[in-house]
Order: structure tokens, then C-alpha cells, then sequence
């Protein structure tokens, strides 16, 4: 039985609660304890879920209980310290996005997370069953149909008024690392990265167009991949018609997807190029087999559940730190582009240098 925390009670943490409550668990799971400054908050958290021990400090509760993963539901700028605390309780720890506010604080946590205790980030996107199909296609799990990627798209066009951003934690580079690049627009540049791997160079820009805030309401950027593919970033909390729209163009086809906070089956299209029919029925043949209970979209039961059976045959759980850091430095990529406007690449963020200390160069 893999024993379950949390820390933080808010309303991610009641999504997390309510799926792992779901058949995620199966009966392999428990939740036994939870933390919270909010004593009215967690009051309700844990009567809602029937966590009969509560906490009003993390360390009492890791002092006091002996716990296999923290799910760790707080706001961003507090995730260093207390996935450190977790970690050097001998706690793994599953993280709410972003992992940390700088590039800085999220290695210095994972130089901590090696060999178990664990590290991993909560990006359930991943784990739907369109990006695992087309990851197949890619290659990265045999196969290769797609061919070479070329090019790509990645906009986030989300909508969040002045009453969102007047909450005191958000929107500002002391507590959330940022604005809707790192809070909003991290979940499809993690399936971007995802697909196409490691970044090469990031030119950017940045603008606070409508939203009063120390942080930027939109992005801009131009990302070319290791691979010689090149993407168009957009990150936006100023636009009334939402939508997450990702596309990849590959030699023999175009893959896209199309959604808001979570995709299904539908709301993929695959276009293959002339003379490569083949694509398509590519695509059918590499559809996930459904395991007991599965979720037919992306969703946080899908990565609640790799993460809990990898935990129980005592491996670490998906998405590592190589995987998670990648997509970070991606983000921390676009704000020293935008902040030094020039390019950026990988040497530019190495430790040591102004814009791996924090995300705004400071």
C-alpha cells in the first residue's frame, strides 16, 4: 500500500484527491495525512476525502508520518523548500506545474531526488492516448512513419481577467517564476518537447498588453530543436476564444490536435502527405491498449496511475527531472530572449549565469 500525502488543499489538490479516490488506486494506494496553512481549507479537503490526519506544517506531518509520495499542491514559489523537505524525509514527490521558479532551485532539488526518494512533474498531458500515439509514429517507441519533423505549432490562447492575476502569488516572478509562459503555456511546450526533444536556440519576445502585473500577459517565440525543426510558441491569457492547439508537420504527414485542458480522442486530426496513405493506418494501428479503467483523454488519472504502479515495482516514476527540466529551460529560454532581445541557447541558461539563478534574470 503506497501511502499518500498532501501538501496544499486547494482546488488542484482536490482534482489530484478526486482521481486517485477514483479506480487510479485500486486499492493500491491510501490517502493518510495533509497539510495546509489554510486550517479552514484543509478542514474540508480532508473531511471530503476521509484523511483523518491533518497538519498545519509539512514538517510536522513528515515528522509524524511515515509517507511514500507527497503530492505537492502549493503555489510555485514554495515547491523548492518543501519538495527539499519532502525528498530529505525520504518521501518521493509528484509536483504540481511548475516544478520551481528557476532553473537554479529545480536543479538543486533534483540533485537531491536520485536513486529514490524520486522526483516527478505533474505534465498529464503526456499520458493521454494521442501523444503516446504519436510518439510511436515518431519513432521514439519504434516505428518512425512520420518521417523527420519540420516544422511545428504551439499556442496557448487562454483567457484569465484582472481578478485572476490580483490573487497575490500569481503573475509574479517571486512566487509563481512568471506569467502565463511559465503558468499557462508550460503544458503544451512540454508536449512539444515531448515530441521534438531538445531545444537549440529561442528568440522571443514578451509583452503586458491588457493585464496589470509584473510579469507579461503574452509571448512570442521562434524555437529551433536540435533536431533542425523549427516551432512557433504562442502564450496568451487575453484571448476570449480559448484554445491549445498544437501541430507537428512531419516529412510524410501533419499530426494536430486541438483542445482546451484536455484532449480525447477526437480532438486529434492526422494529414498525411501525397504517396504516404500508409500514415493513417499507422495512426489506428498505434492506439494504446486500454488498461482496466483507463481514461479515454488526457487527464491526471492517467499519470497518477503510471506514477503509482512505477512506485510499486520500485522505479522511478514518469516525468524524471531530465524530462521536466527540459521544458523549464525551455520556458526560462523565452524570458532571456524576450528580457536580453537577442538569441538565446543552452550555454546562455548554464549555471552561474544570470537567467538560471531566475527566470527574469534578477
Amino acid at each position: 500500500m503506497i501511502r499518500i500525502a498532501f501538501a496544499g488543499t486547494g482546488n488542484i489538490a482536490r482534482v489530484h484527491a478526486r482521481d486517485l479516490a477514483g479506480p487510479v488506486a485500486d486499492g493500491t494506494a491510501a490517502l493518510v495525512a495533509a497539510t495546509d496553512a489554510d486550517a479552514a481549507t484543509l478542514a474540508s479537503f480532508a473531511t471530503e476525502f476521509g484523511i483523518r490526519r491533518t497538519y498545519p506544517r509539512l514538517a510536522d506531518l513528515l515528522e509524524r508520518e511515515r509517507v511514500d509520495l507527497v503530492h505537492l499542491c502549493t503555489p510555485p514559489g514554495t515547491h523548492h523548500p518543501l519538495a527539499l523537505a519532502c525528498l530529505r524525509a525520504g518521501a518521493s514527490v509528484l509536483v504540481e506545474k511548475p516544478p520551481a521558479i528557476s532553473l537554479r532551485e529545480f536543479d538543486e532539488i533534483s540533485a537531491v531526488a536520485t536513486g529514490g526518494p524520486w522526483l516527478a512533474t505533474v505534465f498529464q498531458h503526456r499520458f493521454g492516448p494521442g501523444q503516446r500515439r504519436l510518439k510511436t509514429l515518431t519513432g521514439q517507441r519504434g516505428g518512425g512513419q512520420l518521417g523527420r519533423p519540420l516544422l511545428a505549432i504551439c499556442h496557448t490562447t487562454w483567457y484569465r481577467d484582472q481578478a485572476y492575476f490580483d490573487v497575490p502569488w500569481r503573475g509574479r516572478w517571486e512566487t509563481e517564476g512568471g506569467g502565463p509562459t511559465m503558468g499557462h503555456g508550460i503544458h503544451q511546450m512540454d508536449m512539444l518537447t515531448d515530441v521534438l526533444g531538445d531545444w537549440a536556440e529561442v528568440s522571443a519576445i514578451t509583452r503586458t498588453q491588457a493585464r496589470r502585473m509584473p510579469t507579461e500577459d503574452v509571448s512570442l517565440a521562434h524555437v529551433t530543436f536540435a533536431s533542425g525543426a523549427v516551432a512557433s510558441v504562442v502564450n496568451s491569457v487575453l484571448s476570449p476564444r480559448e484554445e491549445s492547439y498544437l501541430r507537428f508537420d512531419f516529412e510524410h504527414g501533419t499530426v494536430e490536435v486541438s483542445h482546451l485542458y484536455g484532449y480525447a480522442d477526437d480532438d486529434w486530426r492526422v494529414t498525411p502527405a501525397a504517396g504516404h496513405e500508409e500514415v493513417l493506418d499507422a495512426w489506428q494501428r498505434a492506439a494504446p491498449a486500454a488498461a482496466p479503467g483507463a481514461v479515454a483523454r488526457s487527464g491526471h488519472a492517467g499519470q497518477f496511475r503510471a506514477v503509482l504502479a512505477a512506485l510499486a515495482s520500485g522505479q522511478a516514476p514518469p516525468v524524471a527531472p531530465v524530462d521536466a527540466r527540459r521544458t523549464l529551460s525551455l520556458v526560462a529560454a523565452i524570458y532571456a530572449s524576450a528580457i536580453t532581445g537577442r538569441p538565446v541557447t543552452p550555454q546562455d541558461l548554464a549555471p552561474g549565469t544570470p537567467f538560471h539563478a531566475s527566470m527574469n534574470g534578477r
